[in-house]
């Protein structure tokens, strides 16, 4: 049976007193949190590389901290760490010369990324493997992305879900979504940066999208360091609503449930300027649809 769960984009966010947590300070956010949300998207572990020989992948005490925080119904989305989808280090200059990441693609690394997160096993969804804008100076072309991206996901844990998030409009094609669905990996749709709306997306590709149990939508907006600007990085109001582009984003999560998908709403404080306040927004939207 299909299903529905929307949350944040992590949860750290001391300006969500009153709109989440009882108070800015010493209290357990992510408890607060899991009683009022049914998931919430863990970046965290993303952040994981800092050179050719250094890598970072999650502590243990935390892992088992978080687990414990939530209760047996939730469910977390994972992004896997950027050691296994950058294919070379981040420089600080563009002139820098590319330097390759060994990581890349590397099934070993996810595998061992997966048993750290061991104590989350029950309430582990979704683990997302998000790929930046890779152009030709990163991988020669988009069929030698899709047979690196094959040659992994053949070697994936097969007891967890993964999901693929692309940055390059221009590699949406048959042939991924093909991949996809043969290798039984879920679609993510990102609002914001590069891509076009998620809206568009599903129209064009919608029955490969739902030809999938899982969809996840991750809501961004298109201008990360102007709402951090405009809000202060105080995520507690709606500095840019999106009226209208929700409404179709709402009419889509229907059309996706109606097809029986286990659909994931994944809401960043950029979208609008404070996540609970959008999701507050979908939610009455969705009332309002079901009357």
């Amino acid at each position: 049976m299909a299903s529905l769960r929307i949350g944040t984009c992590s949860w750290r966010f001391p300006s969500w007193a009153g709109l989440v947590y009882s108070a800015p300070k010493g209290v357990d956010y992510l408890k607060e949190y899991a009683a009022r949300y049914t998931t919430v998207e863990v970046d965290q572990w993303f952040w994981s590389l800092f050179g050719t020989d250094k890598i970072s992948l999650p502590d243990s005490a935390t892992v088992i901290d978080y687990r414990a925080s939530v209760p047996d119904d939730f469910r977390f989305t994972v992004k896997a760490p950027n050691s296994v989808t950058l294919t070379h280090l981040y420089r600080k200059h563009k002139a820098e010369p590319l330097v390759a990441n060994p990581y890349a693609f590397s099934p070993e690394l996810v595998q061992a990324f997966v048993e750290l997160l061991a104590p989350l096993h029950d309430v582990l969804g979704p683990i997302m493997l998000q790929f930046g804008y890779l152009n030709r100076q990163m991988i020669p072309s988009k069929r030698h992305f899709e047979e690196r991206l094959d040659v992994l996901a053949s070697q994936l844990p097969g007891d967890r879900t993964f999901a693929v998030e692309l940055r390059n409009p221009n590699w949406f094609s048959s042939s991924f979504f093909a991949l996809l669905e043969r290798r039984r990996l879920a679609p993510v749709l990102l609002q914001g940066y590069y891509m076009p709306p998620v809206t568009e997306v599903y129209r064009q590709w919608r029955n490969e999208i739902t030809a999938h149990e899982t969809a996840i939508i991750r809501l961004h907006g298109p201008d990360r360091a102007g709402m951090e600007e405009q809000t202060g990085r105080q995520w507690d109001r709606i500095v840019q609503a999106r009226d209208a582009e929700l409404a179709v984003v709402v009419e889509m999560i229907e059309d996706m449930l109606g097809r029986g998908l286990d659909v994931y709403v994944n809401v960043n404080n950029h979208y609008e300027g404070s996540a609970p306040l959008t999701i507050e927004r979908i939610e009455r939207l969705l009332g309002e649809r079901a009357q």
